[in-house]
């Protein structure tokens, strides 16, 4: 079975939009902003396996806690280096194993997001 997306309730959707394709280098595959009763917005990766359901509520908004979800990278270093610069407050290096390295930092939702390189 393979997932098909992870949906976030956000009353920043504009933000967070912002947040997935700059700092996660998603792409916007579907936008329905403009709709006032139900606007939403899906983003995936470059071939569709990862994708991100972005629902602009006031009501049902998830303000983080308890959920991670991991995003992987070939260069660590590089992308705890961009998270820096860009204000987003990267927590500290962990590597479990030699072999895997990570970090997180938050979207503006709280949601914890981890960055992820495996050798």
């Amino acid at each position: 079975m393979k997932m098909k997306h992870v949906t976030i309730m956000t009353k920043c959707l504009n933000e967070s939009v912002d947040f997935y394709r700059e700092q996660v280098g998603l792409r916007i595959r579907m936008d329905g902003r403009c709709s006032k009763e139900h606007p939403l917005v899906f983003l995936s990766d470059e071939e569709g396996d990862t994708c991100i359901e972005l629902v602009g509520s006031q009501s049902s908004v998830y303000y983080g806690g308890g959920i991670s979800i991991g995003f992987c990278t070939d260069d660590i270093q590089r992308e705890h280096a961009d998270k820096e610069v860009a204000w987003l407050h990267p927590g500290p290096m962990i590597s479990p194993n030699p072999h895997t390295h990570f970090f997180f930092i938050k979207d503006p939702n709280g949601v914890e997001i981890q960055f992820i390189q495996e050798d």
